[in-house]
């Protein structure tokens, strides 16, 4: 893996911190003006490693998500919803998620990489929903509402939706 593009910013106010955050495709890493090349060198590892532990975490990959899916099956559909593939997708744009129940695949909306697990869950669960049940009647949103945060996830998209000034298709 290439290591990104990484901007220093040095600050004789800053005493004992250093942070990093990504601006773009760079990361800016501020630290105190007072620190040695070596130190610098060694916070700008720390910090790289720091960050894409943290990026991993908010922004799981396809194997993650595969992952996430089944166990959120196990512990809301007894395990009854078996996606065969979850992927991010780029051209989720008029919805949060889709399903193909023929061959069990599930796309969920790069959009929601960074939106809070719980958000990504509630999208995970009614797309497995829908390898059980195709339409949006009662027997499927009784499928959803066993995730217990399902009420307060479609308030938070909804509120995404609203600040975007988009409207979106249901999930």
């Amino acid at each position: 893996m290439d290591e990104p593009e990484v901007e220093v910013r040095r600050s004789a106010r800053r005493r004992r911190t250093v942070t990093a955050y990504r601006d773009g495709a760079r990361v800016v890493v501020c630290l105190p003006s007072r620190f040695s090349k070596a130190e610098e060198r060694r916070w700008i590892d720390t910090m790289l490693q720091r960050l894409a532990a943290r990026e991993s975490r908010r922004r799981p990959s396809d194997k993650m998500l595969l992952a996430r899916a089944r166990g959120l099956s196990r512990r809301y559909l007894d395990g009854r919803a078996e996606p065969s593939t979850v992927r991010w997708s780029t051209d989720q744009m008029a919805r949060w998620g889709s399903c193909t129940p023929a061959d069990a695949s599930i796309r969920v909306s790069d959009r929601l990489k960074g939106v809070p697990p719980w958000v990504l869950d509630y999208v995970l669960v009614h797309e497995l929903a829908h390898l059980l049940v195709v339409d949006h009647g009662p027997a499927f949103w009784a499928l959803v509402e066993r995730y217990p945060r399902a009420e307060r996830a479609r308030g938070f998209l909804d509120g995404v939706t609203h600040a975007s000034g988009a409207e979106l298709a249901d999930a």
